[in-house]
């Protein structure tokens, strides 16, 4: 088992920038594909970014392609999203996820973290 436990978020204005952090506890972090996905008010949650358990490979959702960047280090078990541009719709409850099964990452992790909200003001 994984836990997980997100950092980072808060208040800023659109067009500003907020890196997330992600800090996984328990055995072979390595193993575990990572990702991130959102919930705004009153809308399902929704894939954001995920990376392999390797680094090598990442996938966004195309609402945010080209202003965030999902990145790991495994030497201190933590997942990164970087975010810049950010817009209102941006807002949301941001929470990480992990599973051992790269393809089930974008769709249904195992593991979550509790969230952390972003606010973006416009």
């Amino acid at each position: 088992q994984v836990q997980l436990v997100e950092s980072g978020g808060g208040l800023v204005q659109a067009g500003g920038s907020l890196r997330l952090s992600c800090v996984a506890s328990g055995r072979s972090f390595s193993t575990y594909a990572m990702g991130w996905f959102r919930q705004a008010p009153g809308k399902e949650r929704q894939f954001v970014a995920a990376i392999s358990s390797g680094g090598s490979i990442t996938y966004y959702a195309d609402s945010v392609k080209g202003r965030f960047t999902i990145s790991r280090d495994s030497a201190k078990n933590t997942e990164y999203l970087q975010m810049n541009s950010l817009k209102y719709e941006d807002t949301a409850v941001y929470y990480c996820a992990a599973d051992t099964n790269t393809a089930r990452i974008r769709s249904g992790p195992s593991y979550w973290g509790q969230g952390t909200q972003v606010t973006v003001s416009s």
